[in-house]
């Protein structure tokens, strides 16, 4: 009834900043845009050679679990991955298989990790998107470089950023919910949590105390538990592949779960959102669920 679409559409190149922002951005609609990034080096330089050699022994952040569920909800706690800092080979090594790993290993850190931790690697991609920057008046706050196991999994959550991904090898598996499915997404706070390895090398989850607890969403769009969450079932999902050489736009406030083919690599631009109509639009959405679940 809002227009949202049945399936995510494909545009055959990158638009141009009013198009773009006419049609999908002030919309707020998601797209998948073909031949935007099969310019970048990175699509045939990124092998596992070329990383080991330019990138090798350098100390990186990797966020391990024991069950691929970073910044999740896992017994009644919202637990966030141990934060290992390893040398980047090493976590190749166990990507490849050459060393065995019963734990999950995902090189997932945000807060513009690709500038700040892989700065080697910048050259082979863009420092922005040139027509996104331009139709919104603004460069990136963030430049993300995602690589990790096929077991690694993001949970449904959403994020106050327009995002472009851009896979450079493998495949993202997203799941996607408009903000208008809200009234139909469950929310609890939790105890944020973190994961610590013990002496003997297995998983234990400390409480962060003094923190505040976070609201997160603790159904599985895969496999939701429609007798704990019936409303769900009205919940209209959207499933697309993102492949390499493809960028998908994922507007803001889009809740979004992510799955991903073993080994592969991507990048994101984070472009802050602008706080507007449809973000008091959603806000206004959000406190009308939460009052009518009190009544």
């Amino acid at each position: 009834e809002l227009g949202w679409p049945e399936s995510i559409a494909y545009l055959d190149r990158p638009p141009s900043p009013l198009e773009f922002y006419r049609e999908w951005v002030s919309p707020n609609k998601p797209c998948i845009i073909r031949n935007a990034v099969r310019h970048w080096p990175a699509l045939k330089k990124w092998t596992s050679a070329y990383l080991r050699e330019v990138i090798g022994p350098k100390v990186v952040s990797v966020a391990v679990t024991p069950n691929g569920y970073a910044d999740a909800v896992f017994q009644d706690r919202f637990v966030m991955p141990e934060e290992r800092q390893m040398p980047f080979m090493d976590f190749l090594d166990i990507v490849e298989k050459k060393v065995a790993s019963p734990n999950v290993f995902y090189v997932q850190k945000q807060c513009s990790n690709l500038t700040e931790e892989f700065p080697e690697l910048v050259c082979d991609v863009q420092p922005d998107i040139p027509w996104m920057s331009e139709a919104l008046g603004k460069k990136p706050d963030a430049v993300n470089f995602w690589l990790g196991e096929s077991a690694a999994v993001t949970s449904l959550h959403k994020d106050h950023y327009e995002n472009l991904y851009c896979v450079v090898s493998g495949e993202k598996y997203f799941l996607l919910h408009p903000p208008s499915d809200r009234p139909f997404i469950p929310y609890e706070l939790y105890q944020p949590a973190t994961y610590q390895v013990s002496d003997d090398g297995s998983f234990e989850i400390v409480d962060e105390k003094t923190a505040d607890k976070v609201p997160w969403i603790p159904l599985d769009p895969l496999n939701p538990n429609l007798e704990l969450y019936p409303e769900y079932a009205q919940a209209k999902p959207l499933q697309c592949t993102v492949k390499a050489g493809e960028m998908l736009y994922l507007p803001s406030l889009w809740f979004h779960h992510v799955q991903q083919s073993h080994g592969c690599i991507a990048v994101n631009y984070w472009y802050d959102m602008e706080y507007d109509l449809k973000y008091s639009y959603y806000q206004l959405l959000d406190c009308l669920t939460k009052a009518a679940k009190t009544l």
